[in-house]
């Protein structure tokens, strides 16, 4: 039974109802004197206790996304990595694989709804892996669109979290297949991944001077994955990607260092430097300068601007309400930085969730004026 799932919730909750109950009914004859009675009494209060705060707490991880699995509770890793050495001459194997698809509740067919398919992606540039998921829209399937080529959005969850937490928490797919329908938005494919390459370690999107090429994976493992199995647009700018927290900082930088790739991106709740931890380890190897090529601010502030669209989004009574206000500040022509900003909310699911439907719309015009710039649809 998952950590997050709500049928484990269910079951605490049923206990925990159980528990009360029995303590009601076992109380009278625990209110008696002497030791035995005493410790009758207290064990029925931290029976109870204990009860109510494991759903308290289950509750709260579901909400707020602590951990993801048993495995990430405990420690341990929660994904199998595998580091496959690449291959001298012959024809390169497949950078993606899909492994099948997954139920989400869309709304109709996949002709009609779109699709999400479970993917494995094995990186031929950096040989790294990652799993997670591709939405493909209904017009992918109709026959009237069969030879067209589709935008791509990869959309990347915080650290740490499974990509998962996209479908299950913020509910991405499930927003863009609505939005499509509606002709509210272009058909378009989203890749929905988490910011970690290496189980155990944030990585924060950067190429680590001797260790795993994070920053590469994003912007040439997976583009080269992406267009070997799908139809996807490869035009310049034709790519855009989105994140909440540690995901919003790579989805920035991303466009930032990679334009001609990625022509808009957007950033919520996100720092605009990678932080290093115990989680992270050494990112720059101790040089200074590679520590400022990784902070966006700093690139903006030193050197020249990418042409793209950025949206940053943040609260009020958010920590990076100030730096989100300077980074938008520093923006400077070709670069556009747009602010998406809320009187309340805060570093967590409900207010990422009320955020993606209006950040998705925003891409899709960003990137379709991007297209119309290049020539494009």
């Amino acid at each position: 039974m998952g950590l997050t799932s709500q049928t484990f919730l269910l079951v605490l909750a049923l206990i925990a109802a159980a528990v009360c109950v029995l303590a009601l009914w076992l109380w009278p004859r625990a209110a008696r004197k002497g030791p035995l009675a005493l410790a009758g009494r207290v064990g029925l209060l931290v029976l109870t206790q204990v009860a109510i705060l494991a759903v308290l707490l289950v509750a709260a991880n579901n909400e707020f996304g602590f951990y993801s699995t048993w495995n990430e509770l405990l420690g341990r890793a929660s994904s199998k990595q595998v580091l496959q050495p690449g291959t001298a001459g012959g024809k390169r194997p497949p950078a993606l694989t899909v492994k099948g698809q997954e139920s989400i509740g869309l709304k109709g067919t996949r002709e009609k709804a779109g699709q999400v398919d479970r993917i494995e992606i094995r990186g031929p540039v950096t040989g790294l892996s990652m799993d997670g998921y591709a939405y493909l829209p209904p017009e992918y399937f109709q026959k009237e669109h069969e030879k067209e080529k589709f935008p791509v959005v990869v959309a990347i969850t915080g650290q740490p979290g499974v990509s998962k937490n996209l479908i299950t928490q913020l509910k991405i797919p499930q927003v863009a297949s609505s939005a499509i329908m509606k002709k509210e938005i272009r058909p378009t494919i989203y890749v929905l991944v988490r910011p970690s390459v290496v189980a155990d370690r944030d990585t924060n999107c950067t190429d680590v001077p001797g260790g795993p090429q994070a920053l590469a994976f994003f912007n040439q493992d997976l583009p080269l994955a992406v267009t070997d199995v799908y139809r996807a647009d490869d035009a310049p700018a034709s790519w855009g990607a989105v994140g909440n927290s540690t995901g919003g900082y790579c989805a920035l930088k991303l466009a930032m260092t990679n334009p001609a790739r990625y022509g808009a991106a957007a950033g919520l709740s996100a720092d605009y430097f990678a932080r290093q931890d115990s989680k992270t380890g050494d990112l720059y190897a101790g040089s200074k300068a590679y520590k400022n090529e990784n902070d966006l601010t700093w690139r903006l502030e030193h050197l020249p601007p990418p042409p793209v669209s950025l949206l940053v989004g943040t609260s009020k009574n958010e920590d990076n309400y100030g730096p989100s206000l300077k980074f938008a500040q520093k923006a400077k022509p070709p670069l556009k930085v747009d602010k998406l900003v809320r009187d309340e909310g805060g570093h967590n699911f409900q207010t990422w969730r009320e955020e993606y439907p209006v950040v998705l719309k925003w891409l899709d015009k960003e990137l379709k004026e991007q297209a119309a710039r290049n020539g494009g649809q």
